[in-house]
């Protein structure tokens, strides 16, 4: 009986944060003025908009308020989503740690600030955006519901702005994020939003949202409310072309022939039907890789994936 009174009495604060009632929510409205990223954050909109703050500790500890402030603000336009983040700092020197001026960094230990979005509310994937001191991105697709590490993957890339500036007291950083990037439902009014933050200097890192210590910072089963000031309408067409044009030139100096020249000329195109369907198409492949690609003898019953 002491035993299981004991394990309700650990898991209660879990219970507590699992509960919709706490989640915190943020208010977005829209803007009629533009927004400059230049890591001042200084418009109209920014002083007009709601403010989301009170970051929580998720390690070392996850009992308590982050001793590293962080702030928050958002707004959007026709075309983008906009966020300015206010990081403050716990000492004077810009002491910061970046594993590499590498896009899609990722680690542990390391200053950082990044934003989670749940459109669809499922509590299974999101859209991960991050940045940190240096101005360096990273983006990433989260699935499964983020329940390990694996569930965390940088290899999606897409096209988004943003602009850091680093003050005494705090760096700053603005992100503006294109409609066309995210996929959300027509007329939704709220998505699911968490923000989290690693500070190196205390090797600390917090949520906005808060998050149990046994959990992934980027876990979906904790979110936060994103409410928009009037439903979104249809972000437009999301199309992505890529062409290609390759040469070639040979000559048989053995059999003395003359030169032949060679041209070819494709691309491939995705385009987004609807928020969970996309249509691949391909105009004249270009396999000019496949002579290098690596050799390899299979024995056994599992079939073999090149990176093609």
């Amino acid at each position: 009986m002491k035993l299981l009174l004991l394990l309700c009495l650990l898991w209660l604060p879990n219970l507590l944060v699992a509960q919709n009632g706490l989640s915190p929510q943020v208010q977005i409205k829209k803007t009629n003025s533009p927004i400059e990223l230049d890591g001042v954050a200084n418009e109209p909109a920014w002083r007009e908009a709601d403010v989301a703050g009170d970051y929580w500790q998720t390690f070392p500890m996850d009992t308590s308020l982050a001793t590293a402030k962080t702030e928050f603000r958002l707004t959007y336009d026709d075309k983008f989503l906009y966020i300015a983040a206010v990081c403050y700092k716990t000492t004077e020197s810009d002491y910061f740690v970046t594993p590499s001026l590498r896009r899609d960094f990722r680690g542990s230990g390391i200053d950082l600030l990044t934003f989670v979005l749940d459109p669809f509310q499922d509590q299974t994937t999101a859209f991960l955006f991050g940045i940190n001191p240096f101005g360096v991105q990273r983006e990433g697709l989260v699935s499964n519901g983020g329940a390990t590490r694996d569930d965390f993957d940088l290899s999606w890339d897409n096209k988004w702005y943003s602009a850091v500036k680093v003050y005494d007291d705090y760096w700053l950083a603005e992100l503006a994020i294109p409609f066309k990037t995210l996929r959300f439902k027509e007329g939704s009014t709220t998505w699911n939003i968490n923000s989290y933050r690693q500070d190196s200097y205390l090797n600390e890192r917090s949520v906005w949202s808060r998050i149990p210590r046994n959990f992934l910072p980027f876990s979906l089963a904790f979110p936060g409310k994103l409410q928009w000031d009037q439903p979104l309408r249809k972000p437009g067409g999301n199309v992505s072309l890529i062409p290609y044009v390759s040469g070639s030139v040979s000559k048989n100096h053995l059999a003395g022939t003359g030169t032949t020249a060679g041209f070819s000329a494709g691309g491939d195109a995705k385009i987004a039907v609807t928020p969970s369907l996309n249509l691949d198409l391909t105009l004249n492949p270009d396999f000019s890789q496949v002579e290098v690609d690596q050799q390899v003898t299979n024995i056994d019953r599992f079939e073999i994936f090149f990176p093609e």
